[in-house]
């Protein structure tokens, strides 16, 4: 609390990141989904290449060397792609942009009880109201709940974080047939480990008020440059870039547009690594339940596991940090009884079941 803050600054709860290790300090982190490996060979080409006189001079406004890169994926225009400084600050302008303050509408922006805590971060902070809506027993998003409510605008992580479940195509689908005059935002960040999944993104030509987020941070292994997009009509770009210009103007810097443009065009190391941690996971998942855990099916670079019965999550979280690994524990009601373990290296997540079955 401050005098010199305002209202709002001292009514605000932030959100928390995952604790980041001390310079020096070495560990095995497994508490933020970073990806295990070093991002596309590409990349360093841009780096040993890049002119630094060109940093004197402002970075192109919309990162269009990225959108081009992204729509050349997605089969998609350059109209239908906004570029951010990290996909949390798309989903913030996303918030400014499309979702009505509490005080004009009274109407709520629907997000699951258990998600992204960064969401009711951002309906606070904007003052719109959040309504969070139950997830089924077994941590997946039921598409019904999100049909013929009244609201303001959905939001919806897929695969959903912390808990790492996916809902089909068919149940976006379903979702935005029941909400035609509302923005529905899907918040793919995870999006690339899921097997067999199509991205709604595919859907964009259909429905007018879709619009899907997408980060550079896990599968592309670029969380050091902050850069992160969406993708949707050009009606909903427009807005989104105008939100953009009333507030930063420049969020990609010309180094980030150069590695951020390599590391999407370079799909077959995208692809490779990507393989490399699903099977990873399998094999992390396979291993903890050896152990007595319970887990979802998980279809991020993540696992949700709740320990077996002579070991409370808590404890595990500290047991495994004096032992320099480092995993996220949420002391929240609804699921203190679970940790999300980020999927490492072969080695790392072997270090990890070795220290695991130490503790038990």
């Amino acid at each position: 609390m401050s005098k010199y803050w305002n209202s709002k600054i001292n009514s605000a709860t932030p959100y928390v990141a995952g604790e980041q290790p001390k310079p020096g300090q070495k560990v095995i982190k497994l508490n933020t989904n970073e990806n295990p490996y070093p991002p596309s060979p590409k990349v360093r080409e841009v780096l040993q290449d890049f002119d630094i006189s060109d940093l004197r001079l402002y970075p192109n406004t919309g990162s269009d060397i990225v959108r081009d890169a992204v729509a050349s994926v997605y089969g998609l225009s350059r109209e239908n792609i906004f570029v951010g400084n990290g996909s949390d600050e798309v989903l913030a302008l996303c918030w400014q942009t499309f979702f009505e303050k509490e005080y004009n509408t009274g109407k709520s922006v629907l997000v699951p009880d258990i998600s992204y805590s960064f969401y009711p971060v951002f309906s606070s902070f904007y003052d719109v109201r959040c309504e969070s809506v139950p997830l089924r027993e077994d941590f997946f998003i039921d598409p019904s709940d999100y049909c013929g409510r009244d609201c303001c605008g959905i939001a919806i992580a897929n695969p959903n974080a912390p808990t790492a479940r996916l809902i089909s195509l068919d149940d976006i689908r379903k979702i935005l047939d029941s909400n035609p005059d509302v923005p529905v935002l899907i918040d793919e960040a995870y999006a690339d480990f899921a097997e067999g999944y199509e991205s709604a993104a595919s859907l964009i030509g259909e429905y007018e008020n879709l619009i899907v987020v997408m980060t550079l941070s896990k599968s592309y292994s670029l969380a050091g440059i902050r850069m992160g997009f969406a993708m949707g009509s050009s009606e909903l770009i427009e807005g989104l870039t105008m939100a953009r210009d009333s507030f930063n103007s420049y969020p990609g810097d010309r180094v980030a547009q150069k590695v951020a443009e390599a590391a999407i065009l370079d799909r077959e190391y995208w692809d490779r690594t990507r393989k490399a941690i699903i099977a990873t996971r399998k094999w992390t998942s396979d291993e903890l339940r050896k152990l007595g855990f319970q887990l979802t099916d998980s279809q991020a670079n993540f696992v949700w596991a709740k320990p077996p019965a002579q070991i409370d999550a808590q404890t595990l979280y500290n047991s495994l940090k004096s032992k320099g690994i480092l995993i996220r524990y949420f002391n929240k009601p609804s699921i203190s009884d679970h940790v999300r373990i980020t999927i490492g290296t072969d080695d790392e997540m072997k270090a990890l079941i070795d220290a695991i079955r130490e503790e038990l």
